[in-house]
């Protein structure tokens, strides 16, 4: 267990977006786990189904031992308070209704970025955006690690993303599915 150089280099590169199976993927990867690793999988798999995402949800990730899994959720909260914020003062709502205040979750640097995106017209792009910024996250968040757990939930994550705009949008799906292939392809050489 933990041969993370193994899992990584053995990870599959489906044909094309149409066959991407995300939950087969992901117990793929399971599968060559360590239980430890499979509960970290366990915590970003919570993440992406909406009804997880409750403040015990957040203070328990924000609370991990694992960077990856604290960083990408604080990231995540801190997306998901300024999209409440922003329908909040769209919709005449009191200021602060929904919010999950927790340590570091309302402001940061890159808020104003957020409020741009959500500021567009085209509501598919602006959920693109939002998830394109997710992406980078990921990408940022394991920039200096090659062969250990951070990478491995950084994929999972991306499989997520592409398999949610497998369904939302093909064409996108297709597209974002050809960038994560391209980065698989990229960790065997």
């Amino acid at each position: 267990m933990n041969n993370y150089e193994y899992i990584i280099a053995s990870l599959p590169v489906p044909e094309t977006a149409g066959t991407l199976d995300a939950d087969s993927l992901t117990e793929a990867i399971r599968s060559q786990c360590s239980p430890a690793d499979n509960a970290l999988i366990d915590i970003l798999a919570g993440g992406f189904d909406p009804e997880n995402l409750t403040p015990d949800f957040y203070s328990g990730a924000l609370a991990s031992r694992n960077g990856f899994i604290r960083d990408y959720f604080l990231w995540d909260l801190r997306v998901r308070n300024t999209k409440t914020e922003y329908l909040n003062s769209r919709l005449a709502r009191p200021e602060g209704s929904d919010l999950i205040d927790l340590p570091g979750a309302l402001e940061f640097d890159e808020k104003p970025q957020v409020l741009r995106i959500l500021s567009g017209t085209d509501i598919l792009a602006r959920e693109r955006s939002l998830d394109d910024l997710m992406w980078q996250k990921a990408e940022e968040l394991t920039m200096l690690h090659l062969f250990d757990i951070d990478v491995i939930l950084a994929f999972i994550a991306k499989i997520k993303i592409t398999d949610r705009w497998n369904k939302l949008d093909p064409q996108t799906g297709r597209r974002m599915f050809r960038t994560l292939v391209e980065e698989i392809r990229q960790t065997r050489e």
